[in-house]
């Protein structure tokens, strides 16, 4: 099979490498990776993984392991198969801080409110922005 190289000697078979510089140009190129590596593994970090669950006395609660489905697996293994995308596009630093993350939506948020700031802290940015740029 023939490897088509990208911008910054990347290849098209493995994501995008983030160091902890430029996190909207990779957030961009992550996002487009992982929808056409499969977009099953996008709606993961949109929606947060599928925990498989049961019902007892009219009440969700969590699957134990001997439980689980094949299709239970399946959605389980998404989360994983979206985490390990993650796990191979960060340099130390950038690991360090989302390894104690459950899930690949934990991670995304994290990266998101770290490196973009919550939304509060958007808001607030917008707010100085346009309030400074009245005031010329």
């Amino acid at each position: 099979m023939e490897t088509f190289i990208c911008g910054e000697s990347q290849s098209l078979y493995s994501p995008p490498y983030f160091d902890g510089e430029n996190y909207g140009h990779w957030k961009t190129r992550m996002t487009v990776f992982i929808q056409a590596l499969n977009y099953d593994l996008w709606d993961i970090i949109m929606d947060g993984p599928n925990i498989p669950t049961t019902i007892v006395d009219c009440k969700g609660v969590p699957k134990l392991k001997n439980e689980y489905t094949i299709f239970d697996k399946k959605n389980l293994q998404l989360n994983a198969r979206t985490m390990h995308v993650f796990y191979c596009a960060f340099g130390p630093n950038e690991f360090n801080r989302i390894r104690s993350c459950l899930s690949a939506k934990e991670i995304w948020d994290k990266l998101e409110s770290t490196h973009e700031g919550t939304n509060q802290v958007k808001d607030s940015r917008n707010f100085f922005f346009w309030n400074n740029l009245v005031k010329i």
